[in-house]
């Protein structure tokens, strides 16, 4: 996947409105390579664009092209294929299972797309700070260190865009430096596009585009 376009588009909770935004009822295009960071203040559709792009809803006006082909048509085989393969997500709840552990939660996200290294994924969770927390379950860590978690998580896989909710909004700044330079390498490793969405605390990394998203 080379080109993500939003056309005119609006979530459906917005009808009506005519927001002042980069994203919103205009036409935008994210490219593979780009690291581009949408700001918003709470409330603005942060989430909800995620949500669009990742597939989990299609609640809104206007179209969503993956490579010229509007995601509406994708069916769940395509959309998993996707996500296993092109499309990586830190969602802003972060998605743990609780009862695992932190090497554990990575893991599973391997098995499906045999990535990575037990070893690889064990030098990542301790160069983000976790070399003591690594076996421990996730339902018993800190916020920052699940999030942490779940961007290590992300990156055990294929990608051609990586998309993050809010990454950094419990992130200290050297864990945010840390998690910032490993996202860069990676991404740029697979010359994949990182898309950050961001309130308040940002993910320090260096951006090629910054929008606005405003309802």
């Amino acid at each position: 996947m080379t080109k993500i376009e939003i056309d005119n588009v609006l979530p459906d909770v917005f009808a009506g409105t005519r927001p002042t935004s980069d994203v919103w009822l205009t036409g935008c295009t994210i490219t593979r390579g780009e690291h581009v960071e949408v700001a918003a203040a709470s409330g603005e559709g942060k989430s909800t664009l995620c949500a669009f792009l990742y597939g989990y809803r299609n609640d809104y006006s206007g179209s969503i092209r993956f490579d010229g082909e509007d995601i509406s048509t994708f069916d769940i085989e395509r959309w998993s294929a996707l996500r296993r393969r092109h499309l990586s997500y830190v969602p802003q709840d972060l998605r743990l299972f609780d009862k695992l552990t932190a090497l554990e939660n990575c893991m599973i996200k391997n098995t499906l797309t045999d990535h990575k290294t037990e070893r690889e994924i064990l030098d990542m969770l301790s160069a983000i700070g976790l070399q003591d927390r690594i076996d421990y379950p996730a339902g018993r860590l800190s916020i920052g260190q699940r999030q942490r978690v779940a961007i290590v998580r992300a990156l055990c896989q294929p990608m051609d865009v990586l998309l993050l909710d809010e990454p950094a909004s419990h992130l200290d700044e050297a864990s945010n430096h840390a998690a910032a330079d490993m996202i860069a390498a990676e991404a740029d490793r697979q010359g994949a596009a990182v898309v950050v969405m961001s309130v308040g605390a940002r993910l320090l990394i260096d951006y090629s585009r910054n929008l606005q998203l405003k309802k």
